[in-house]
């Protein structure tokens, strides 16, 4: 039977949780400076949990028939309008303006889930992606999933790797898939814990679609960091990021066929983590061009508010009042020749 869809009281426990100051310091300088007067509406976004809202992707594998009028009766709409270039049917996502989230449901073995909560944002590197059946597909940094499962809901891949280096996120990532995807498809995946770097020259040339959602300095977590001390060393780390985040990017190209195409995908809003790194890209590797998104975000502009200037390729969500999504960095790439 469907759970009763009672909203959690303005998301409790997030609002218990206390503002970071030396983080808050550290945006307030460096966010100031990249994006000018845009950055006091996202700041007063990011630092007000209550605000926040959560969409809703229905699970193709695990109907609920009762679900969809019960979320229209909530006011939520379907999220991505019809005309985008690229919106499978069996993709069906739902959002609201009002904040708060419906109760997740728990994991039972055995048992698919319904329908997954998360950041509408974050299902823009998968859209963007344009993954159609039958391709060899690689989800580089894969946990904890939500993009993997939201993969599976555009397409069947014919081969889908979903790679998490770390041991415990990995752990995160087999539970998801197992929550959202039947066994016979599960049967299709595979779940690895190599180091993405890697990846590139152990599968050269071998996948069609690859995303690398990279590990970054997390915006909208790390203003509330609960220890000051691992803060500072947050911070301090920071500058090293965007190194690893090249390296990620650079083995994705080396695992991707001539032709096939890869989007690169962050929920930070720092250039050095975001168009730096695809820059650096552009600029050092031959093979690799830049793929118009445009038309992409030109469909969502209704849903989300981007940063404006930025190249074609690339897109910025950045959180408002009403329209909390966000921030997610968004760029697609294509290789084209081999190496």
């Amino acid at each position: 039977s469907f759970p009763s869809l009672k909203l959690e009281e303005k998301a409790k426990g997030k609002l218990q949780k206390q503002i970071c100051q030396v983080v808050l310091d550290h945006f307030e300088k460096q966010y100031t400076a990249e994006l000018g007067h845009a950055w006091s509406s996202v700041r007063d976004v990011l630092t007000s949990p209550w605000c926040w809202q959560h969409a809703v992707l229905l699970n193709r594998f695990s109907q609920s028939p009762g679900l969809e009028s019960s979320l229209a009766e909530q006011g939520y709409h379907p999220a991505f309008p019809a005309a985008l270039p690229y919106l499978p049917a069996a993709f069906r996502c739902f959002t609201r303006t009002a904040p708060g989230r419906l109760p997740a449901q728990k994991h039972q073995p055995g048992r698919l889930k319904e329908y997954f909560l998360l950041n509408a944002a974050s299902l823009l590197p998968v859209l963007a992606l344009e993954v159609k059946d039958g391709e060899h597909v690689l989800d580089l940094c894969a946990a904890p999933g939500g993009k993997s499962v939201a993969i599976m809901q555009c397409a069947c891949p014919g081969h889908f790797h979903c790679n998490e280096y770390d041991d415990l996120r990995s752990r995160w990532l087999e539970q998801t898939i197992e929550s959202f995807i039947p066994d016979p498809l599960i049967n299709l995946m595979t779940v690895s814990k190599l180091d993405g770097r890697q990846i590139g020259d152990l599968q050269p040339e071998f996948y069609d679609k690859v995303l690398v959602d990279a590990p970054c300095s997390n915006d909208r977590s790390w203003l509330f960091s609960a220890d000051p001390q691992q803060a500072v060393l947050r911070l301090m780390q920071r500058k090293e990021l965007s190194s690893l985040q090249f390296q990620l990017l650079r083995s994705a190209v080396r695992a991707l066929r001539p032709g096939g195409s890869l989007v690169y995908s962050t929920c930070t809003l720092s250039r050095a983590e975001n168009s730096d790194v695809i820059n650096l890209m552009l600029n050092s590797c031959r093979d690799v061009m830049p793929v118009d998104i445009s038309g992409m975000a030109r469909g969502v502009s209704q849903e989300f508010t981007f940063l404006s200037g930025m190249q074609q390729h690339e897109l910025l969500v950045l959180p408002e009042k009403g329209r909390a999504w966000g921030p997610m960095y968004v760029a697609k790439l294509k290789k084209v020749s081999s190496s």
